[in-house]
C-alpha cells in the first residue's frame, strides 16, 4: 500500500506542472492583457507619464519576456528580475485588478472555499448513497417513485434558482437573512456562540444548495448500479447459500455499485468548485468563484492563473482520495491485476 500512495504522489509532480502550462497558455489565448488594455486607454487620453509606469510594471513583472521564460518565471525555476521568485518560493505574482498581492486578494477566500465544497461533496455521498440503494431495494415501491421525485427535482433545479429561492422565502417566511458565512454583525464576534451558531446556519444553507444538484444525479446513477448488481449470479448464488438479505448487499452489490462513485470523487470537487461560482455570487459567499470570474474579464493573468491552478489542485488531491478509496474498496486496484483475472 505504501508503494502505491508514493507512486502515485510522484505521477503527481509532471501532473502539476503539466496543468500549469495547459493554464498558462490558456489565460495567454485572448490578445493583450490588463496592462496592455490599460496603455492603450491611457496613450488615447494622452498621458503618456502613466503609460509608461504601466510599461514599467510589464518589466519588472516579465511580462514583455517570451511565453517560455514568463512561463518558467511564474512556477520559479527560471530567474527573473528579483531573481528565482514564482509559485515554488510562495510568490504568486501581483493581481493588476486589485492592485495587491495575489496572496492578498485570495488569501481570505482559500479556506471558507475549500470547507464549503469539501462538505458539500460529503454531503452528496451521505444522502445519494442511502437514498440510491433505498430506491433500488424498494424499486417500483412508493420509495422509489418518491426518491425519483426529488432526483429529478434536484437534477432539473439551478443551483442559482435554488440559491435565490433560499434568500427569498427565508427573509419572508422566517424573518431571517441568510448571505454570505455569518451573520455582519457577528463577523466580529464569530467566536461567541452566537457567531458559531450563524456560521453553522449560513454554512449549511450553502453546503446544501451547492450539493443539491449532485445528490439528485449521483441517487438516481447509484440507484441503476444497484439494480445491475442485484440481478448478477454472484448476487442469486448467495442468495442460494441463505445468506441475510442485508449482509448481502452491503457486503457485495453496493461495494461494487459504489466503485465508479469514489472514481468520481477527483473530478466532483472541482466542478462544485466551477459550478458554485454563481451560487457564491447570489448567496455573497466569500470563496475564490466571484474572484475568478473578475479576473478573468480583466484578463488578469497572475490571479486567474493561480486561483485555476488551485482548482486543478484540488482535482489531483481528489484523484488521489479516490485512488487511495478504491485501492481499499478494491484490493485489485492497489495490486496492479487487470479486471478481468
Amino acid at each position: 500500500m505504501l508503494r502505491f500512495i508514493v507512486e502515485r504522489l510522484l505521477l503527481m509532480v509532471p501532473t502539476f506542472v503539466a496543468i500549469a502550462g495547459l493554464i498558462f497558455i490558456t489565460i495567454q489565448l485572448p490578445p493583450g492583457d490588463i496592462l496592455s488594455n490599460e496603455i492603450a486607454e491611457l496613450q488615447a487620453q494622452g498621458d503618456s507619464a502613466a503609460a509608461a509606469r504601466v510599461e514599467f510594471l510589464r518589466r519588472e513583472h516579465s511580462l514583455d519576456r517570451p511565453f517560455v521564460e514568463q512561463f518558467g518565471i511564474w512556477l520559479g525555476v527560471w530567474p527573473g528580475p528579483r531573481g528565482f521568485s514564482g509559485l515554488l518560493q510562495g510568490d504568486l505574482g501581483p493581481s493588476f485588478e486589485f492592485n495587491k498581492p495575489v496572496a492578498d486578494v485570495v488569501g481570505y477566500a482559500l479556506g471558507p472555499t475549500i470547507a464549503v465544497n469539501v462538505l458539500a461533496v460529503l454531503t452528496v455521498y451521505l444522502l445519494a448513497i442511502p437514498l440510491g440503494v433505498l430506491a433500488a431495494v424498494r424499486k417500483n415501491g412508493v420509495f422509489d417513485h418518491l426518491i425519483a421525485l426529488f432526483a429529478y427535482v434536484a437534477v432539473a433545479t439551478p443551483g442559482f434558482l435554488l440559491a435565490l429561492l433560499v434568500l427569498s422565502y427565508s427573509n419572508s417566511w422566517f424573518g431571517i437573512s441568510i448571505g454570505g458565512l455569518i451573520d455582519p454583525d457577528l463577523a466580529d464576534r464569530w467566536w461567541t456562540p452566537e457567531g458559531l451558531m450563524s456560521m453553522a446556519a449560513h454554512g449549511a444553507v450553502a453546503v446544501v444548495v451547492i450539493a443539491f444538484s449532485g445528490v439528485g444525479a449521483m441517487t438516481r446513477r447509484l440507484r441503476a448500479n444497484v439494480l445491475d448488481e442485484l440481478n448478477k449470479p454472484y448476487v442469486i448464488a448467495a442468495r442460494a447459500r441463505g445468506v441475510s438479505e442485508t449482509r448481502l448487499l452491503v457486503r457485495y452489490p453496493v461495494r461494487m455499485a459504489l466503485i465508479p462513485f469514489v472514481a468520481d470523487i477527483g473530478n466532483l470537487l472541482p466542478s462544485l468548485v466551477s459550478g458554485s461560482v454563481i451560487v457564491s455570487v447570489v448567496l455573497s459567499l466569500p470563496t475564490v468563484g466571484p474572484i475568478l470570474v473578475r479576473a478573468l474579464q480583466a484578463q488578469d493573468l497572475f490571479l486567474s492563473g493561480f486561483i485555476l491552478l488551485f482548482a486543478a489542485g484540488l482535482t489531483l488531491v481528489g484523484a488521489l482520495v479516490s485512488d487511495l478509496l478504491l485501492a481499499l474498496i478494491d484490493p485489485r486496484v492497489r495490486l496492479g491485476k487487470a479486471l478481468d483475472r
